[in-house]
């Protein structure tokens, strides 16, 4: 059984989280007089997405923190390197310290199938839902990736964040619902992963609905289901949704939507992706000087 942590610990949270300014957090400015310098407790345990009993105990002592709360933490408090490895000391978890993780790319041969799918929206999915490469169609349905900065291209952040993503679902609650316990699924697998706490935090502070549902630890690792949209080109469409899990252990998958032969969601999927689909190479565009 591990001891709980000093009162070290604690004076080290407390020093920091009054170094920090709500607004450098995110967190809106309420104007209202505030007892304490910098940060509250509750706006700390919001920002790390754990409950105020949890983060109490942990500033008294009373609790030895998890590699993946401390993690959050780090985000949430804004902890340079120095700092991180000291929290971690703190914690008696100076083993666990989170490691640098690389950037993921598609893999090759799922981003060459996504060339060949032109009637169907397909999408490579890395280990934390970011959109690593997609088709046409797939930007046809959604929005336009590419216009996306690569670092803000999650599946899930999208559905959230993005007014245009999230109004195209019919059943939004059903489907962001669905995104964040697939997430969860996918955080089991590697915690204390940087880039994880930070999504969560941001999308934590940002929405409502994120912050309970994650807080309810809810988990899917479904590869198939249904989803309604409502497109403003070409209107209502009823789609199947497939996710193949890349066998490497990378943690990628590819995602398909298709529609049913002989439906009016198959018809409008057809013309939906003509209008967009790549345009074959001319000898003008080859040559524009000839």
């Amino acid at each position: 059984m591990h001891p709980t942590p000093g009162p070290a610990l604690g004076a080290f949270l407390r020093a920091r989280r009054a170094q920090l300014a709500p607004q450098e957090c995110g967190l809106p400015a309420t104007g209202a007089f505030r007892k304490v310098a910098g940060l509250r407790r509750e706006e700390v345990a919001q920002l790390a997405a754990i409950s105020v009993g949890y983060y109490t105990r942990l500033e008294q002592g009373r609790v030895r923190a998890s590699a993946s709360v401390l993690a959050t933490l780090v985000r949430a408090l804004r902890l340079d390197e120095a700092e991180t490895k000291y929290l971690y000391a703190l914690a008696g978890r100076g083993d666990a310290q989170p490691r640098r993780r690389s950037v993921q790319h598609a893999r090759p041969a799922p981003g060459r199938l996504l060339a060949q799918l032109t009637h169907v929206p397909a999408m490579v999915l890395g280990r934390h839902l970011d959109v690593l490469a997609w088709n046409a169609a797939a930007a046809a349905l959604y929005t336009d990736f590419a216009s996306v900065p690569s670092g803000q291209r999650n599946y899930v952040r999208l559905l959230f964040t993005d007014p245009a993503v999230r109004d195209l679902h019919r059943r939004w609650s059903h489907d962001a619902r669905d995104a964040v316990a697939a997430l969860r699924a996918r955080a089991a697998a590697d915690p204390d992963d940087p880039g994880l706490a930070r999504l969560v935090g941001e999308l934590s502070v940002r929405d409502g609905d994120f912050r309970t549902w994650w807080a309810e630890h809810q988990v899917s690792g479904a590869g198939h289901g249904t989803k309604h949209y409502r497109h403003p080109l070409v209107g209502d469409l009823t789609l199947e949704c497939d996710t193949w899990a890349a066998p490497d252990g990378s943690g990628q998958c590819l995602m398909v939507l298709t529609a049913e032969p002989g439906t009016p969601s198959h018809d409008a999927l057809r013309i939906l992706t003509s209008w967009h689909a790549p345009q074959p190479a001319t000898d003008e565009t080859e040559n524009p000087t000839r």
